[in-house]
């Protein structure tokens, strides 16, 4: 049914604007500040689009809340109120002490929808997770990519089932005792389909990143592009009932601003949670190595709630592959002494020259400020994987023992762990990059970019896979078959022990990075983390190790494979093991 609809939109750059309703263009009045109106009889699913200045071709919203034909088509209206939320009872989770599990819907499932991860959620609740990440799913151009070249920020990827389809699992996260963190990107926009420009200024004068234009943070013009960002990050937590968001490669936010848009948007979040009466968290990716981006604002940090330790990956990978390329070099040649150093400190560049930067990088954390969970710890994420030339997984270079042990200390340490999907079992489908830009010739640069940067670096050209191959982006779902198969199976229940172990032992979820301590055998290959009056001891040899301890073992845990032998003061661990003791 039809009712008289209030239709706005800010587009100070067009002298004429007209919203186009069902097919019939209405006139819209302008204000000083450059936001248009009209009100105009719509129904609750009508099409709708500005045509701009004497254009005769619509825009699809700045704000549209759904792209049903795709994002150069119109906009439909969309109630984000109508959904009848099962999830009343629902209270929110805390990030300090959870686990969060990274996933993109896409390859998720073979359906790639919204509604075929709901059929897989009973697998997180197995697990013990208290948290999906989800990759970006805000409209994008194409059918399937990894989400970080979305368009229409406010709008849902169609083809994983829409803001319907979002809001269902979402509900169904939050009925099994899961949270729901959404991956954000405001750093960038995508090279295909955005209309922003043509209504207002985005991006600032003469900047940009490794992705595109910078974002207008600071520019004339600023206060409605910051605006912008904020009520889209509202918008998810508020309308679409999220628990948190996961801030995209932040340190691209050039922002010349006294009060930075982050801390702006940390100010409004934490509002916005006392109204809602859950708990709200922002996670930031950020390159800085900056303790401040999570110090509270009281005193003078930013105010986030955590961010991502790439230091601590960058680390792990490095002892346990022994890989020392690009920016593995420095965390190579420290040993395990350099994951020993993020474990308590979260960072290893912590003002240290950074050889693959070639200058001083980072800022120590005040371990006795900062707890550990404000640290996102993990073995593998979409980056670490798909970033690869071939997009392979760690599984496909470790023994399942390696693969065991890694998953051992990041379980134990004392940040926020994460595992990427399929992880838990080491899938052995390679996670790839993937797009499938519609336009012949930006689908062609980008194969041929991606496919030539790897050239470069020694790679043979044949085997870099296609992004635009769709068969790529088959490679890349997950194997639901394979967690029932060895050597998946005994991977996945030392991870559900794991995590178990997390609840059943408070000191290995201890935060106090202070307490923290480590001795390791860089020649043996071998390390003990210090968790309270347990020991998480790892052996990486290929041999058994017999390990001393600082003080005697009286029982084991928990162990990765075979029981080890305990003997006063030390404890002999199988090779490529890991196990949990106790020593008092």
């Amino acid at each position: 049914m039809s009712q008289p609809v209030p239709f706005d939109v800010w587009a100070p750059i067009p002298t004429r604007v007209r919203v186009l309703v069902d097919g019939t263009p209405h006139e819209m009045q302008r204000d000083e500040g450059g936001w248009w109106r009209a009100t105009v009889e719509a129904g609750p699913d009508s099409d709708y689009g500005y045509l701009l200045d004497d254009g005769d071709t619509p825009r699809p919203d700045p704000r549209s809340p759904r792209q049903p034909d795709g994002v150069h088509g119109l906009s439909r209206r969309f109630n984000r109120g109508a959904h009848a939320w099962g999830d009343r009872a629902w209270t929110g989770r805390v990030l300090a002490g959870g686990v969060v599990y990274e996933m993109h819907i896409g390859t998720y499932t073979a359906e790639g929808t919204f509604d075929a991860a709901i059929g897989q959620l009973d697998h997180l609740v197995s697990l013990g997770v208290d948290f999906v990440e989800l990759l970006p799913v805000n409209a994008f151009n194409g059918t399937h990519n990894w989400g970080y070249d979305g368009v229409a920020w406010y709008a849902v990827q169609e083809t994983y089932g829409g803001p319907a389809g979002y809001q269902r699992f979402v509900d169904a996260c939050h009925q099994r005792g899961i949270g729901v963190i959404q991956d954000v990107v405001y750093n960038h926009l995508g090279p295909s389909g955005n209309y922003l420009p043509e209504f207002f200024p985005v991006f600032a004068e003469g900047g940009a990143n490794t992705w595109g234009n910078s974002i207008n943070l600071s520019g004339p013009d600023s206060d409605e592009v910051r605006r912008y960002i904020i009520d889209n990050a509202l918008m998810w937590l508020r309308d679409m009932h999220v628990d948190g968001l996961r801030l995209d490669a932040v340190h691209a936010l050039v922002d010349e601003r006294a009060t930075h848009v982050l801390e702006e948007m940390a100010t409004e979040v934490a509002r916005l949670s006392v109204a809602e009466g859950r708990p709200l968290t922002l996670i930031a990716e950020s390159d800085l190595n900056d303790p401040r981006m999570v110090t509270p604002q009281v005193a003078g940090g930013t105010g986030l709630t955590a961010q991502w330790s790439d230091d601590f990956h960058h680390a792990l990978h490095a002892t346990l592959t022994g890989e020392g390329q690009g920016y593995y070099a420095d965390f190579a040649a420290a040993g395990i002494g350099g994951l020993a150093k993020t474990l308590t400190g979260a960072f290893f560049h912590d003002g240290a020259w950074s050889s693959f930067r070639r200058r001083h990088h980072g800022r120590p954390v005040d371990t006795r400020a900062l707890p550990g969970w404000k640290f996102v710890a993990y073995l593998q994420d979409h980056d670490q994987i798909g970033n690869r030339a071939v997009g392979d997984r760690i599984a496909a270079s470790l023994s399942p023992g390696l693969l065991a042990v890694g998953a051992t200390i990041v379980l134990t340490s004392p940040f926020t762990p994460m595992l990427f999907m399929g992880e838990e079992w080491g899938a052995a489908t390679p996670w790839q990059f993937f797009t499938s830009h519609p336009e012949p010739e930006l689908g062609r640069a980008t194969a041929e970019g991606r496919i030539g940067e790897f050239a470069e670096h020694g790679w043979d050209a044949a085997v870099v896979p296609d992004p635009q191959d769709r068969e790529t982006f088959r490679r890349s779902k997950l194997d639901w078959s394979e967690p029932t198969r060895e050597p998946h199976a005994r991977l996945l229940a030392v991870h559900r022990e794991l995590i178990a172990l997390r609840r059943a032992h408070p000191e290995l979820v201890d935060p106090d990075l202070s307490a923290m301590a480590v001795s390791w055998d860089d020649d043996d290959r071998w390390l003990v983390v210090h968790r309270g009056s347990l020991r998480v001891v790892a052996n990486l040899a290929d041999t058994a190790r017999e390990i001393d301890l600082d003080v005697p073992a009286t029982g084991v845990v928990f162990a990765t494979g075979d029981a080890p032998t305990l003997d006063h003061g030390s404890v002999t661990v199988p090779a490529e093991s890991a196990v949990v003791v106790t020593t008092r």
